[in-house]
């Protein structure tokens, strides 16, 4: 489908960040022209969009989900992290069925698609389920490995990183574990192997709270990110999720081995495990992406709260009005977590990037007076600027008539009604 957008403020997080004003193309699934307004008279075009002064620009990369969890929203909440796993999350886990997780799945890309996310990184179990979910929605995921000592193989890891990156334009895949915690010292030693066979970057939860570091430092003498380094884990990069409670030694490390960080503030401070040094890693150069973690732990998947808090926190963390700002902080939930995702095609909007983009209502109270776009996407902006998401060409949710509309192959109160009903059987 082609489809002309005119009359755009756009954003294209090329450097150096800034708007521009004109028209932007999509031709099948990528963009073939962004720029001032010119002849377009061998182009056959389906749709024409005014966007009527309104903010174009990448979609959000999520990037750490454990999308099927929504399953857990406002059910497992108010304890401390621990618990909150071993005895009401873990348990419950135990009881999902591979079409659960695939209806939840569904549920957690219509919330994406509301927040201007056009892609999640997800590390989830039955990963089939994950993926049909998305491919039916017409969303873009990268699945994650999540093997730990409570489930999954070294040979499923394997088989599931040769076929999930050959799977579906719309998919990819990166090896991961859950955590050093969770994950026994043998499986990490060959999943270190894995990654060196493949030359492939390595996923985990890293550094969360204090208590991970503190167990880990007594098991083996070293901090998560130092003993992983060990067993030569990071040889061909990767990253983590979290890193709240990061060491200088652990900080090197990722800059040496130019591993990736997600920050999951919304997550972290729920849970009470602390704030990232956000800061510090942006001064070292250390690539930054932002997630918004499961359901479970949020509750909710808004990329706008979770670039707020990333801000917001630094700010107090480091008793500093200036630190992290807006523009650094739009980078790390566009371009920053795209980097991490390995979605090379998909982190700025140019001339043969994926059509993966979204508009911005800027014809709302919290979008005036336009002193300065950016700083009012990233500490005014809410969902409900979202007008339009668009992943590969495809618009898939919009609100462009004032009336909200998916189009990802199924009626919203169908999710609805089938989540519920779930929810109940698994209640019982």
């Amino acid at each position: 489908m082609n489809i002309k957008f005119i009359n755009a403020k756009i954003i294209t997080m090329e450097e150096p960040v800034q708007v521009l004003e004109g028209e932007l193309w999509v031709e099948g699934d990528k963009v073939s022209y962004v720029g001032p307004m010119k002849d377009d008279k061998n182009i056959k075009w389906d749709r024409e969009i005014d966007a009527a002064g309104n903010i174009i620009m990448p979609g959000f990369k999520n990037a750490h989900t454990h999308s099927a969890m929504t399953f857990l929203r406002s059910f497992v909440d108010d304890l401390p992290l621990q618990e909150w796993l071993y005895e009401r999350a873990f348990p419950m886990e135990a009881k999902l069925t591979g079409e659960y997780i695939y209806h939840f799945s569904k549920l957690a890309i219509m919330e994406y698609l509301t927040s201007g996310i056009t892609a999640n990184f997800d590390m989830y179990m039955q990963n089939e389920l994950n993926a049909k979910a998305s491919i039916e929605c017409g969303f873009r995921t990268v699945l994650c490995g999540s093997i730990n000592d409570f489930g999954g193989t070294l040979e499923e890891i394997e088989e599931e990183y040769t076929r999930f990156n050959h799977y579906h334009p719309l998919l990819s895949y990166m090896i991961g574990f859950h955590a050093e915690y969770t994950t026994k010292r043998e499986t990490l030693e060959g999943m270190a192997a894995l990654g060196q066979k493949y030359k492939a970057p390595i996923y985990t939860h890293n550094s969360e709270s204090r208590n991970e570091v503190a167990g880990c430092i007594e098991r083996y003498g070293k901090t998560p990110t130092v003993f992983l380094d060990s067993l030569g884990m990071f040889e061909y990069g990767g990253g983590g999720f979290h890193c709240v409670h990061m060491s200088e030694a652990d900080l090197a490390i990722c800059k040496e081995k130019q591993l990736h960080v997600v920050t999951n503030p919304a997550s972290n401070l729920k849970l009470a495990s602390g704030i990232a040094p956000i800061s510090k890693m942006l001064d070292m150069g250390i690539n930054l992406g932002i997630g918004t973690d499961g359901a479970a732990s949020n509750n909710c998947l808004d990329m706008f709260r979770e670039m707020f808090l990333v801000t917001g926190l630094a700010k107090y963390r480091d008793m500093d009005a200036s630190s992290v700002d807006a523009v650094n902080v739009l980078k790390m939930a566009t371009v920053g977590g795209a980097k991490a995702m390995g979605l090379k095609e998909c982190d700025t909007i140019a001339e043969g990037k994926k059509a993966d983009l979204i508009m911005l209502d800027m014809h709302q109270p919290n979008m005036q007076p336009m002193n300065n776009i950016i700083k009012n996407i990233v500490y005014a902006g809410s969902k409900q600027n979202v007008v339009l998401t668009m992943v590969a060409g495809k618009i898939l949710y919009d609100f462009l008539d004032g009336k909200q509309k998916f189009n990802v192959g199924v009626e919203p109160e169908e999710v609805y009604t089938k989540v519920n009903e779930i929810m109940i059987n698994m209640k019982n």
